[in-house]
């Protein structure tokens, strides 16, 4: 190999050092937005400022006299409430920069198209994604918190978080080799995409439940208002069709359909435990005929999963015994990104196709 040829290499790899550092950063950033995401929700903050991008008006939340004055006049229905207005506007602020940090990954990927393994699609994808959650932040607010807005700006935190660990992943360098092919990988390929599938589906009735103030709508646990079957509203619990206008602060569906929308969600978690515990050990049994390579890292992911599912559920019975403490709650959030987190990685460990050893294109 010639010294020109090693030069390059060397240039290759740092910038592709660089893009993994960038991704590794962004995605701890989109954690913190996560969990502010769901502290904003959670202390009733989602219109601490009635208007967007600012705050009544201002960059900042207006906190002196003649700013508050300033901001009632302008917004005579939201009267200044300046702790809920700095917990809007400090999500707000964190999600701008994620949104930063997320152009000059985009950018950078696209500078270095031309090499061998570069991502550039996934990134690009990420850019056009997080874009489209700050028109869902706008609209979170200016529709007055309407459910179906407040769950899909969930569901797109959760999803921005997830591809940003994938892309952080493609660009580690891990030395993950392709699985032999067989019957059994391709039946827990597919057990491992409905694992992925089943823990979505969750996290859209938890955000729902968010969204329609529906977490304490049955007070105890395991049964819900003394009974096995208490009175539930189905079809209105799952109604996507509330019109836009009225402010959704609190909520506006009756109890019986939130009680719908709470069973729901503990319905998904039984089904989702079942499903995962079951995927656990079909990743052992099928770690057993591996290498001792393969076998370390699909343990280890495995693991992982488990243990996310255990403190996910342990999070999930401790908000409705404890009537939804604040910081279990954030971590509840928390916990469904990070399980979310261990399907992406495992499903992406199932599904390689050739040997890893660094960026993947």
């Amino acid at each position: 190999m010639t010294t020109a040829s090693i030069t390059k290499t060397i240039s290759q790899e740092k910038r592709q050092r660089t893009g993994f550092y960038l991704s590794l950063f962004a995605t701890l950033l989109a954690a913190v937005v996560v969990g502010l995401g769901a502290y904003t929700r959670l202390v009733h903050a989602g219109l601490g400022c009635p208007d967007w991008p600012g705050c009544y008006g201002f960059l900042t939340v207006p906190d002196t006299a003649r700013e508050i004055a300033i901001a009632e006049t302008l917004f005579p229905h939201a009267p200044v409430e300046i702790d809920k207005g700095w917990a809007e506007m400090v999500h707000r602020y964190v999600a701008g920069s994620l949104l930063l940090l997320v152009l000059v990954i985009a950018v950078q990927a696209f500078g270095n198209r031309k090499e061998p393994g570069q991502p550039v699609k996934l990134p690009l994808f990420i850019l056009g994604l997080i874009t489209l959650q700050a028109a869902f932040g706008m609209w979170t607010v200016t529709l007055k918190l309407w459910p179906q807005v407040v769950t899909a700006h969930l569901l797109g935190g959760f999803a921005t978080f997830s591809l940003l660990f994938l892309l952080t992943l493609r660009l580690s360098g891990l030395r993950w080799t392709k699985l032999p092919a067989s019957d059994q990988k391709n039946r827990l390929r597919g057990l491992a995409a409905v694992g992925l599938l089943v823990v979505i589906v969750q996290i859209t009735l938890g955000g729902w439940t968010s969204a329609n103030y529906a977490a304490l709508a049955c007070p105890d646990f395991p049964m819900c208002h003394g009974q096995w079957l208490p009175a539930a509203d189905f079809a209105e619990g799952l109604n996507i069709s509330q019109s836009i206008g009225p402010n959704y602060l609190g909520g506006k569906m009756d109890s019986d359909a939130r009680t719908a929308i709470h069973l729901l969600h503990r319905l998904g978690a039984l089904v989702a435990t079942i499903l995962l515990l079951t995927l656990f050990m079909q990743v052992l049994r099928y770690s057993n005929s591996q290498s001792s390579n393969n076998r370390s890292s699909l343990r280890i992911l495995a693991t992982f999963m488990l243990l996310a599912l255990l403190v996910q559920v342990t999070l999930g019975i401790s908000n409705i015994l404890g009537s939804l403490p604040l910081s279990v709650a954030v971590a509840h959030n928390l916990g469904g990104a990070v399980l979310l987190l261990t399907l992406v990685a495992l499903n992406f460990r199932l599904n390689i196709s050739e040997g890893f050893s660094g960026v993947q294109s």
